[in-house]
This record gives C-alpha cells, structure tokens and sequence, in this order.
C-alpha cells in the first residue's frame, strides 16, 4: 500500500498548499476575486498537496505516475457532472449563486469546478486506504463462489428504478428523492462493469476486498466536509456559491453543516462509490485499456505506467 522508505515530495505539492494559503489571506482582506473563485482556487490547491502526499507516501500518483490518465479524469469529471446539473432541473435540490455576469467566464468557471469533483475524491480516498493495515487487504482464503451478494441483473434494476422513478414524479415529489439517485447510478453501473471486466464493488465484495469500498466511503466524506467548509467561506464572503433547495422536512431539526442540511452530509461517501462506477464504467467504453494501459488488480485506482 505504500512505499518502504518514503519519496521525495513533490514540488507542486508545496505550490499546492501555497495556492490555499494565499487563497485564505485573501479571503480575509475580502478581495472579491478570491470569494468569487475560492471553491476552484481551493480544489485545485488541494489537489496537488494531497496528489504531492499520495506520491510521497506510496510511490505512485496521478500527476506524478498516471499522467497519460489524469486528463481523463478530469473530464470525465465534468461530463458526469453535468449529468445531475440536468437531473437538478427536475429534482431542483441545489442552484448557483453570485457566479460571473460573462457566460464566458461562467462557463470556465463551471467547468474549473467540476473538473476537480473527481480527482479530488479519488485522491483522498487513495491516501486513506494507505493507512489501513494489510490484514485488512486480502483474503486469499475465500473462494469468490462462496459469498452471496445478489444477481447482477437484481442490482441493475433496483439501480434503474431508483434513478427513473424521480424523473417520473412531479418535481414538488422528485425533490424529496435525489438519495434515490444519488445510490441508483451505483447500483446500475456496477454489473454492467463487472460483465466487463471493469472495477468494481460486485468483484470486490465476492472476493471480500473490503478496503477500495471502505477508502471510497471515507474519501467522499472528508471531500465532502471541505466542499462545505469553503462554500461556506465563500457564502460568508459574498463569494460564488451554492444554496441548498431540499424541502424542509428533510432539515432534520434545522440542523446543517455549512448550508447543506445535516442530513445531506450522508450523500457524500455514496457519491464517491458513484464516481468511481462511472469513472471505471466511460473508462471502458472508450478503450482507456488500450489507450492508457490496465489497471493492475489489488490498485484503488490505477497503478504506475
């Protein structure tokens, strides 16, 4: 999971965290720049500390060891983000604020912040699966036959349901089911991957390689918390930002992290079980095997070139 004698880190980590810092100095002499762009200023800050750490912790990275493939993940990124942009027309459970007048700029904007979702989930979710122990990787001792976990078929329409059933009902409903969506796409992507031989949570789960699952999960939460946190900065700074829309019986005692309702919060380690799905399912319609090369078994994501 990680090298013997740790490397190097990378110059760029330390640009990376200088990014931050100098964000949120900024910030507090309220440069108006800086709150209007802070959420991408911040990811991409992030990004290259925490990709910087990755390789200095574990010997490979996406920006140091995958280079042919972080360009991909940084538009697949903003393609499947774009998916629930048109499925929040109809469930309407988030909008944008305070954005750039120029639909130019607006657009550039758009597309800096989305391209981060991605690599910065997998990221982190990479960095914390280095720290679970090697006990906890493998169990060569179990046959793959031995575990039930559903047909595939099962999973693919509970999956389909879950995400067309919002877009069936009127959007005063729908708005209540964005959970339903949220886990839908997991559930409908993973067998069609495991047909194919992809990554995914179905091989994991019969050979009991727990640890990808359990690092994504945890990924996902902590992106979440940081999403939050600097949307709420910004919120606070009369920057770019986004306000949540749920209806208020989801607001569970009016409590909220940030402006998401405490409630929202539980999206995020799923989301991240999403984005891997469908980062490993487009990977392989477009032939990123022959392309950018295998995956090599036992990798959260992708191992060195």
């Amino acid at each position: 999971m990680k090298t013997a004698e740790p490397l190097k880190f990378p110059l760029y980590g330390i640009f990376g965290i200088a990014i931050m810092g100098v964000a949120e100095i900024l910030l507090a002499l309220d440069v108006y720049f800086a709150a209007v762009w802070l959420t991408p200023i911040m990811w991409t800050g992030y990004i290259l500390a925490t990709d910087a750490f990755l390789y200095h912790r574990k010997g490979s990275s996406w920006m140091m060891t995958r280079r042919r493939e972080f360009p991909l993940v940084l538009l697949l990124s903003v393609g499947v983000w774009l998916l629930f942009e048109v499925l929040n027309f109809h469930i309407q459970n988030w909008a944008y604020y305070v954005v750039p007048d120029n639909p130019i700029v607006r657009d550039f904007a758009y597309f800096w912040s989305f391209a981060t979702i991605m690599p910065g989930v997998f990221i982190t979710a990479e960095i914390i699966s280095t720290f679970i122990p090697t006990r906890f990787l493998h169990n060569p001792q179990i046959r793959s036959d031995e575990v039930f976990i559903g047909a595939g078929w099962l999973w693919f329409l509970c999956g389909l349901f879950m995400v067309v059933l919002p877009l069936l009902l009127p959007t005063p409903i729908a708005s209540y089911l964005f959970g339903s969506v949220w886990i839908g796409f997991t559930l409908l992507i993973d067998p069609i991957n495991d047909r194919m031989g992809a990554p995914s949570f179905r091989r994991m789960l019969r050979e009991r390689t727990y640890w990808p699952i359990l690092s994504l999960l945890a990924g996902g939460l902590v992106c979440g918390f940081l999403w939050e946190a600097w949307n709420f900065q910004a919120l606070q700074s009369g920057g770019g930002h986004w306000l949540y829309l749920v209806p208020e019986p989801l607001r569970i005692f009016g409590w909220h992290y940030g402006k998401m309702p405490l409630l929202g919060m539980l999206g995020f380690p799923p989301f991240a079980l999403e984005l891997f799905a469908m980062y490993h399912f487009l990977r392989k319609i477009l032939d990123g095997d022959r392309l950018l090369g295998k995956p090599v078994n036992g990798e959260l994501f992708l191992a060195e070139r």
